[in-house]
């Protein structure tokens, strides 16, 4: 499903400039062309030595963040100032974008250790530049083998949500290390002891705490108090850490050296593993607690069985452009496909703003009925994704969308049966689902032009809650993305638990190629089922409303899951263009205060690059760039 193509290397001028600026002892040949797999690499990049931790001072200010930044020689987007530095830092030592994701996405395990981390999973979709092919890869968590379609019932009876994240029930097999490993072995120059450092060195150093962080802590500071290794980490002195304080991870520091030095074998097949399994089985929880943390059945045989599945990327064909995205087990790349070849049939261009939401809206919903009711794990169920994807089904859909009013919601699902075009046809049985979840995104580029999109999580903000004692990082909730019981009535449930089964997600990491099958941006978003609609609006901002990345991103934001309701950001629900939507087409908008936290990079053309984060939500995100003017002569 990859696309041919020959490209350029970056010029051999630039490695002066690179090693002025810390790249290290890279010769010329080294610097032109990268090496395909971590093991090509120099060994003597790859000792587990790592700079002495610091004594950093109680308070700090915060590093600064810009959210846009444009410039040449690779580029890197995140939620957080230490992590885009982190993988900026790597660009600049020769790493391609891989190498750059993975000190940034270990970084972020330190400081955004509620939203990411090696307790849980993620989707990474990769273009290689020398080949011009899109790959992707599933690192999504998986269920024990012992797991049923019972797995949330007890007694007769569902759990309810916060009953089964704050449990050994909820926690999946973490894939996220396994994702690096994979990552760096096909498209890095460095390994991962290398790609470590940074974040070895953020946890032993600490990172300034800002109100984003402080705001988490203290929402989820009943459950942390409830759990000693979370106390211990996040509620020093027994309450939120302070904005200013730095707060450092030794434990984590610990535990990253260990994988530096051993590999990934000591996750997921040694005294780590080990200890991970023990603490899903026998939930540490405080003396005198009173909640009933139930014990999970996740074992070693699960953490050594899991593995890292290269799928083909979702693709579909949108203004001339090819978006690209990540199949089932995720609904991000079928959904959002889906949505944009419903989009394909109107001229969203033409329209005014309020119309070509109302359009964006419904032709979301759509896309949404048909995700609840066909998209789960591939490996387990029959996805038909050929036919979500195919423009025959999409103009089929079409059909019930209404240019003049919001249609009635839920809407049904469509019959993607290979059979269109006598009516509207639907199946029975719409349902709604409820996806709620906090996730982290970012995406990099390097000198030669590969880049990636990598969307990764535990879940809910704060996961189960539950730190492995000593080992500095939180445990997932993933599993809570299964149906508890089945939602669609009469017809088959594709998300309901089972044996190694992986719970479908909403992620949706994006790269969209142009005509001429060169990379034009790579985006993607956490925030839940609201990831779809992030991704799918911000496209629509910069196709089809004429703004740039930056303007993309920062516009305000709808969501549309197939629901009665539609959620708005503050700036629509507040202003005249949500009373259009309410008055005119007859939205029922509901007030929140933000949706998703988008990163992105832009190709602007002769190796230029543009890098972009929230200016606001989520506290604003980091864009960086290794040169941030021209290329070095």
């Amino acid at each position: 499903m990859g696309v041919q193509r020959s490209r350029r290397t970056a010029a051999v001028a630039i490695v002066a400039a690179l090693t002025a600026a810390g790249a290290g002892a890279l010769g010329p040949a080294q610097a032109a062309q990268p090496a395909q797999g971590a093991a090509a690499a120099q060994p003597g990049l790859y000792t587990a030595s790592v700079r002495p931790a610091g004594r950093p001072p109680h308070t700090a200010e915060p590093p600064p963040k810009q959210p846009t930044a444009t410039g040449y020689g690779g580029a890197v987007a995140t939620v957080d100032a230490d992590a885009t530095a982190a993988g900026l830092r790597v660009l600049r030592r020769g790493g391609t974008a891989v190498d750059a994701a993975v000190a940034a996405a270990a970084a972020l395990g330190v400081s955004e250790p509620f939203s990411a981390g090696i307790g849980g999973g993620g989707f990474f979709v990769h273009y290689d530049a020398k080949s011009g092919e899109v790959s992707t890869l599933d690192g999504r968590e998986s269920a024990p083998a012992s797991a049923t379609d019972q797995l949330f019932i007890e007694d007769g009876t569902p759990l309810t949500f916060p009953e089964a994240r704050v449990s050994g029930l909820s926690v999946g097999t973490p894939g996220t290390l396994a994702t690096w490993a994979e990552a760096l072995d096909r498209w890095g120059r460095f390994d991962l002891t290398r790609n470590l450092r940074p974040a070895i060195e953020l946890a032993e150093d600490g990172f300034v705490v800002d109100e984003t962080f402080r705001t988490q802590v203290a929402a989820n500071a009943a459950i942390f108090a409830d759990f000693p290794a979370t106390a211990e980490l996040y509620l020093p002195g027994g309450a939120p850490p302070a904005v200013g304080t730095v707060l450092p991870n030794p434990d984590l520091a610990d535990t990253y050296r260990q994988i530096a030095r051993h590999g990934i074998d000591v996750f997921y097949e040694g005294p780590i593993g080990a200890e991970i399994a023990a603490t899903v089985q026998d939930p540490p929880v405080r003396d005198g607690a009173t909640r009933n943390v139930r014990p999970g059945d996740m074992t070693t045989d699960d953490l050594a069985a899991y593995e890292v599945i290269e799928r083909d990327p979702t693709v579909v064909e949108y203004r001339g452009l090819q978006v690209y995205g990540m199949a089932p087990p995720s609904s991000g790349g079928s959904t959002v496909g889906e949505a944009l070849n419903i989009l394909e049939n109107y001229d969203l261009g033409a329209m005014d703003e309020a119309q070509a939401l109302h359009h964006y809206l419904d032709a979301t919903a759509l896309a949404f009925a048909d995700r609840n009711r066909y998209v789960g794990d591939p490996d387990v169920i029959d996805v038909p994704l050929d036919e979500l994807l195919s423009q025959e089904f999409a103009d089929e859909r079409a059909c019930l969308l209404d240019p003049e009013a919001a249609a009635p919601k839920p809407v049904a699902p469509g019959v993607p049966d290979g059979d269109y075009g006598d009516g509207c046809a639907t199946a029975p049985e719409p349902a709604a689902v409820a996806d709620e979840g906090s996730t982290t995104h970012l995406t990099t580029a390097d000198r030669w032009g590969n880049v990636l999109a990598y969307t990764l999580t535990i879940e809910q903000t704060g996961g189960s809650g539950i730190t492995v004692p000593g080992r500095g990082f939180l445990l997932n909730n993933e599993l809570t993305d299964f149906n508890f019981v089945p939602t669609q009535g009469g017809a088959p449930d594709p998300n309901l638990p089972g044996p190694d089964k992986r719970p479908r997600s909403s992620m949706a990491p994006t790269i969209v190629l142009d005509d001429d099958g060169e990379p034009l941006l790579a985006l993607g978003s956490p925030g839940g089922a609201t990831i779809i609609g992030t991704v799918l609006q911000t496209l629509v901002n910069r196709v089809d409303l004429g703004m740039d990345l930056p303007a993309a991103v920062a516009a305000p934001r709808l969501f549309q899951p197939n629901n009665v309701n539609t959620s708005a950001e503050p700036a629509i629900a507040d202003g005249p263009l949500g009373a259009i939507l309410r008055d005119v087409y007859r939205h029922t908008l509901v007030r929140t205060a933000e949706i998703g936290a988008a990163t992105g990079i832009e190709f602007l053309g002769k190796h230029r690059l543009q890098a972009v984060a929230e200016p606001v939500r989520r506290g604003g995100g980091s864009a960086g760039v290794v040169f941030p003017q021209r290329w070095p002569r």
